[in-house]
């Protein structure tokens, strides 16, 4: 097929007729990412038998072209907090749509990013200013400017195993080499580790730190802070005019059972909060960083620093009425209190395999952000076959669990991290017990399979040979 060929045609009247689109070329996703976008995405879903076609959506399920039900426990990386086309964030979206509102005029201050900013607020009542921008990393990247701005200082501390984002200023505070190699120099930046309150202070003792960027709970393994760490790490940033940032773009607006994660630990407030994922509703990219009225004074000094830190699309009508309409329903429909309800039924059920299967090392987690760990078997025959993974490349035992998940039970999961052992479950928060019953299920049969011998190492093998022709 030629260029000219494969061009979208014009409908009649010169109208764009998605449906007709989709309908013509939608096919041919495969083709065009190996062609157009990031040839190794295609090429990876093909190794792994992931390269599916999906037609629709709807909650915590979507459906394949050949009409499969498939059930949704990596929303979106955390996206799809209310899983996906929810009606009311639907009907929000149709309304300032059909509004026609002056949107993006630059020079007048419209209520939607107000209205959103007061909500946001409300929940964080320590709090006092928010900027909207569009994504998870560019609400990091704002809180690393503003720190610097408002305590003169360039260096920032961040944990060990950390993720942040993949922008510039994002990327000096991630925690893994694989990501920042290849993209120096970076910002001046220093990695402590999660909970070590010692190693803390003896970088603060330099006085050229400003802020500590943390997550409450590590998406990368899913490791939380341990308890006391963030009150501890807090009191010693303040004590060196150092600030504390929360990053919750995962954590946050319920995922772990309440509204924020640093929220589970007394006290804690932090001066930044980064948010961004389920606040979109899954339509409209949206990031937003809370902080304190004194910070945001310092970063707009003056009149003709108006502009100082902006962003193009920040503030937009649309993202604006997702937002409010994903707070609306968190509250009309208590999902924080089904997020902490439905996370501890399907943690504790998984918890209590572990003394059952010896290939399961540990299950950890709060809310619907829950972690499950593999290690080294006791009996000899499993031992061998485990090594045999290890050698090859660490992490290719939690890969052989999530493939049959999707490939046989139909449910999507992700290793938790580059040669990591771990699988990290980030549902929609609003699944229930039917749910977890199916995963748990699955998950069963899984390790059943595993701990028999059976296909998971069939697919073990294949993985190997891969991984050894990687090299």
């Amino acid at each position: 097929m030629t260029a000219a060929e494969r061009a979208p045609k014009p409908s009649r009247a010169g109208e764009f007729d998605l449906g007709a689109l989709l309908a013509e070329r939608g096919a041919e996703g495969y083709e065009l990412h190996t062609r157009h976008l990031n040839h190794q995405l295609p090429r990876m879903l093909s190794t792994i038998g992931f390269d599916k076609v999906y037609e629709r959506a709807e909650g915590a399920h979507f459906w394949d072209a050949d009409g499969n039900d498939h059930l949704d426990m990596l929303a979106g990386f955390g996206v799809m907090g209310l899983g996906r086309h929810h009606p009311v964030v639907r009907k929000a979206l149709h309304d300032v749509l059909d509004a026609s509102l002056a949107d993006l005029t630059r020079f007048d201050c419209p209520p939607l990013p107000g209205l959103l900013a007061e909500e946001l607020l409300t929940h964080s009542p320590h709090l006092d200013r928010v900027f909207f921008g569009n994504s998870g990393t560019e609400a990091v990247e704002t809180a690393l400017k503003f720190a610097r701005r408002a305590t003169g200082r360039p260096r920032v501390l961040y944990c060990a195993h950390a993720f942040h984002g993949l922008t510039t200023g994002s990327l000096s505070v991630n925690g893994e080499s694989g990501f920042r190699d290849g993209f120096a120099p970076l910002l001046p930046d220093t990695a402590v580790p999660l909970g070590d309150v010692g190693a803390l202070e003896r970088e603060l003792a330099g006085g050229d730190v400003a802020a500590l960027i943390v997550e409450p709970v590590q998406g990368k393994g899913v490791h939380a802070a341990p308890p006391g760490y963030l009150r501890a790490a807090q009191e010693l940033l303040h004590r060196h005019r150092a600030l504390l940032i929360a990053d919750e773009v995962q954590t946050g607006l319920g995922r772990t059972g309440d509204f924020y994660a640093y929220q589970h630990e007394e006290g804690v407030e932090p001066d930044l909060v980064c948010v961004a994922k389920a606040l979109s509703g899954g339509y409209v990219p949206v990031g937003a960083t809370l902080g304190k009225d004194w910070i945001f004074r310092k970063v707009y000094s003056s009149m003709d620093r108006v502009l100082v830190h902006s962003a193009s699309f920040g503030g937009n009508a649309q993202a604006m009425a997702a937002g409010l309409a994903v707070l609306a329903v968190m509250e009309n429909e208590q999902i924080v209190a089904n997020a902490r309800a439905t996370g501890e039924l399907l943690r504790s059920r998984l918890a209590a395999l572990v003394d059952t299967y010896e290939l399961l090392a540990d299950v950890r987690g709060r809310g619907l952000m829950i972690g499950i760990e593999f290690g080294r078997p006791r009996s000899l025959k499993l031992r061998g076959r485990w090594a045999a993974l290890q050698a090859a490349r660490k992490g290719l035992f939690a890969q052989m669990v999530v493939v049959p998940l999707l490939r046989k039970h139909r449910i999507l999961t992700q290793v938790s991290g580059d040669h990591l052992e771990v699988i990290k479950l980030i549902p929609p928060l609003i699944i229930g017990e039917r749910e977890v019953d199916r995963f748990v299920d699955a998950f069963t049969a899984v390790m059943d399979d595993a701990h028999d011998g059976g296909l998971v190492w069939e697919f073990g093998r294949t993985l190997v040979k891969q991984a050894v022709a990687g090299r």
